[in-house]
């Protein structure tokens, strides 16, 4: 009677075992209770117990003792590191700390558009809500990343890209990896370049490129626009492009370009200076960049704008005044 109690006790208590096994593992294969992509920051000091405390009065979980088992049963599932990282639906305990385990952090996109100024990128990537601002002059951009840059000035000299970042990533990070990129990226192509071209330096072509990346936004259009423009530095022609009067006018520039504005002496205005502007005048392309190493074989030296982002390619005097005449003076329509 006694051994039967006795086995029978044992088996309720393996039942209740079992059953509490049975339990803790659902608990641990059950999604938490997040209905959308939330951010999820591990600061420094935290521990996968307090990571579980914040899960739970965040409402993701209901409880976690099955996840004290859980950290019991995976010792190495304690050792977490901090950073922000993003909780999905669908996600169990167990993924998310190992996810936090690991390090995997969630990446954000910091997009560095072509044809953008210096101080237009600088701007928006300080506004980033992932990147930690800098103050940094320009005189300490230089310093920091070549004391021998060329012009002095970081125009011309960042990748545009698209850039992975983790939380909290400095500016500074993002700055650094672009211009290593426009830098390598530069040296490939100058190595690789056409044998003949009016161009001294890299960073002659750097400054050609970022014009051309100015000038039109039809990728199919820069080897022929680079084209032209390497006609006219053989001639010794002005370039006489609107892109680099703007950029000398800085923040006068209301939107218009004036005939006194074309007259306008400064460093940038290629309708008064002949050659090229002493520093390029926004972030070219590599698109761009291959167009002036490679630049299309034509005899065209005039171009003009035809209103809908293409442009007609003229030969001679003569025939650049009828473009003009129709497609910007709108006459002979």
């Amino acid at each position: 009677m006694i051994r039967r109690l006795i086995f029978g006790l044992f088996t309720i208590g393996l039942v209740i075992v079992a059953a509490g096994a049975w339990w803790v593992s659902e608990q641990w294969e059950k999604p938490m209770a997040v209905n959308k992509p939330e951010l999820f920051t591990v600061q420094q000091g935290d521990s996968a117990h307090r990571i579980l405390q914040r899960l739970r009065s965040q409402g993701f979980i209901q409880q976690h003792l099955p996840y004290r088992i859980l950290l019991k049963v995976h010792p190495d599932l304690s050792h977490v590191q901090t950073g922000t990282y993003e909780l999905t639906p669908q996600m169990t305990v167990r993924e998310a700390l190992l996810m936090i385990h690991n390090g995997q952090e969630k990446q954000f996109d910091v997009s560095l558009v072509e044809g953008l100024r210096w101080q237009e990128w600088i701007t928006q990537l300080n506004q980033h809500p992932h990147l930690k601002a800098s103050e940094l002059s320009m005189q300490e951009w230089v310093a920091r990343l070549d004391p021998g840059l060329p012009g002095q000035h970081l125009e011309g000299w960042l990748m545009p890209d698209t850039y992975h970042v983790t939380h909290g990533t400095s500016v500074e990070n993002v700055v650094h990896r672009a211009y290593q990129a426009m830098h390598a990226y530069l040296h490939d192509a100058w190595a690789q370049r056409d044998v003949d071209l009016p161009l001294e330096t890299p960073y002659q072509a750097l400054i050609l490129a970022s014009i051309v990346e100015k000038e039109t936004g039809l990728a199919s259009e820069r080897p022929l626009i680079a084209g032209v423009f390497t006609n006219r530095l053989r001639q010794n022609m002005r370039l006489q492009t609107d892109p680099t009067v703007i950029y000398g006018m800085g923040e006068r520039f209301d939107g218009n370009i004036r005939r006194r504005d074309l007259r306008e002496k400064t460093p940038y205005n290629t309708y008064v200076i002949r050659g090229l502007p002493p520093t390029p005048i926004a972030m070219p392309s590599k698109a761009a960049i291959d167009a002036v190493m490679h630049p299309q074989q034509t005899s065209a030296v005039y171009f003009v704008a035809k209103g809908d982002g293409s442009h007609v390619f003229s030969d001679t005097l003569e025939q650049h005044n009828a473009a003009v005449r129709r497609y910007q003076l709108k006459q002979g329509q």
